[in-house]
């Protein structure tokens, strides 16, 4: 007999060590235990940013024409336009025929984020090219106004759409931070689509540009620090490596444009270019070093095995 219960508990509070040593997990010959998406970093990590600076870019585009700025109305819808075909253009380039993106709009499934996102850039997209049309014409003005405002509705489900379908995936560092991605991607969005304005307006029409950028930089820092909270021991994925190098960089050049931008793009036009270009480096920077975290981490099968481990104790 090895003791009650009680004996066993009492002999592991007073330092007593078992004679059997604690099981470490690990995989089949150090082998991955989830498949790594077969995702080119450059077709799949530029959809993800052209994709947001699309989405985003509508949406400020519609608050431009409100206001009266016609120059950055028009360069926004524009730049939204060149943004989604490209964004388009990478996801069919990723799945090697044009034929496989028509095929996946043969059905709608509201519970897959691949359809979803598919017919989201088949809405959008006419909606943003009707808008910039009219925007460079100046025909039919009032299609493009409406065409403008569905851009603008659709806007942040394109902008956001990409974080929901990293985060259906088994990876860890994507499936972990469900919650905090979608944020994340819509600020990094909102600081390409201010920092896309900034570059391409006159001064006089960048206020809420500037005021977008600061706020902009503000939620890509809380986002980051709230994913990296909740993700606990898979954040290293975020921070060490080419992610982490990529992230750190990008929340620099971030903040250094959005405090440019604020500070001194309002009255000088090359500090509000430099600020822009920054806003628009960053953006990119932040999209490419997710996408290189989530494949660090499912290529190391401790970020597959640990979190599930302890959250079995």
């Amino acid at each position: 007999m090895t003791g009650t219960p009680a004996r066993k508990s009492e002999r592991r509070r007073k330092g007593e060590q078992l004679m059997v040593p604690r099981a470490e997990f690990d995989s089949y010959y150090g082998r991955p235990v989830i498949k790594a998406p077969a995702w080119e970093p450059r077709d799949i990590a530029g959809y993800f940013f052209t994709g947001g600076l699309a989405g985003a870019g509508s949406v400020l585009a519609a608050g431009a024409q409100l206001t009266g700025r016609r120059t950055m109305a028009k360069t926004l819808k524009v730049s939204s336009l060149a943004a989604i075909s490209l964004s388009t253009a990478a996801l069919v380039h990723d799945l090697g025929r044009p034929d496989r993106f028509l095929n996946m709009l043969r059905v709608c499934k509201p519970t897959s984020p691949m359809s979803v996102g598919s017919w989201l850039l088949a809405g959008y997209g006419p909606m943003a090219g009707a808008a910039a049309a009219s925007a460079v014409t100046g025909w039919l003005p009032r299609a493009g106004a409406a065409a403008t405002g569905a851009a603008a509705l659709l806007g942040p489900a394109v902008a956001t759409y990409t974080a929901v379908l990293a985060a259906d995936t088994a990876v860890p560092a994507w499936h972990g931070a469900h919650r905090e991605l979608p944020y994340l991607f819509a600020a990094s969005a909102t600081a390409a689509a201010s920092g896309m304005a900034l570059v391409t307006s006159p001064t006089r029409e960048n206020a809420p540009a500037r005021g977008a950028a600061l706020l902009a930089a503000a939620a890509d820092k809380a986002a980051m620090t709230a994913a990296e909270r909740r993700l606990g021991m898979v954040a290293e994925t975020y921070r060490s490596g080419r992610a982490g190098k990529l992230l750190r960089c990008a929340q620099a050049i971030t903040v250094a444009g959005a405090a440019t931008a604020g500070l001194l793009g309002g009255r000088s036009r090359p500090a509000a270019v430099a600020g822009g270009l920054a806003l628009l480096t960053g953006s990119a920077l932040t999209r490419f070093g997710v996408f290189h975290a989530g494949i660090a981490s499912a290529e190391d099968p401790k970020y597959t095995v640990e979190p599930q481990r302890r959250g079995k104790e």
